[in-house]
């Protein structure tokens, strides 16, 4: 049985795989990432307390947030799949600032915890030439490799992030430096 804000690997080759929720009268939501793979891994059940937790940022440049790496390759293997929850700190609301691409994957977001009057602006594009996409709760943005991705909340917020490419070093990435951006 899986917790609220927990995690299930699911390798290649799993069949017949169903999902319910333990309370009709308040349902879980499931949230799925995948990718190709090549090998099969083991089925690996993931929470908090066995995650890599990577805190990063600083109240005072409002990032303050915890990385939790669900499925990477310092807590279980996959074949491309490095996927993990991002909580932002009260009174934090930017992630990934300064931002950065990854020339090797692309990478989706799946913003929750969110107010139902708040939004996020997740920035990307170019770092010569961005954009921004106005997101709200329980949804979700793509990247590209080539784009920058970062956001900024009207409020604090979780994401889900999931990254699917040639490779899982989590930390291969090309710094975007700030005055760099338009």
């Amino acid at each position: 049985m899986l917790g609220n804000r927990e995690g299930l690997y699911i390798g290649m080759g799993c069949k017949d795989i169903s999902f319910r929720s333990s309370d009709a009268k308040s349902p879980a939501k499931f949230y799925f990432n995948s990718t190709p793979a090549h090998l099969a891994h083991p089925v690996v059940a993931v929470s908090k307390s066995n995650a890599q937790q990577v805190k990063l940022g600083s109240a005072e440049k409002s990032n303050l947030r915890t990385i939790n790496q669900f499925v990477h390759p310092n807590v279980l293997k996959s074949c491309q799949l490095v996927m993990g929850m991002t909580e932002l700190a009260p009174s934090s609301v930017w992630n990934t600032m300064p931002s950065h691409t990854h020339d090797r994957r692309m990478e989706v977001y799946f913003y929750f915890n969110l107010p139902e009057d708040a939004v996020v602006f997740h920035l990307v594009g170019d770092p010569k030439e961005t954009r921004h996409i106005v997101v709200r709760n329980e949804e979700a943005v793509i990247t590209p490799s080539w784009s920058i991705h970062s956001g900024v909340g009207t409020a604090n917020y979780t994401f889900i992030w999931g990254m699917a490419g040639e490779n899982q070093t989590f930390t291969d990435m090309d710094d975007v430096p700030m005055s760099v951006l338009k």
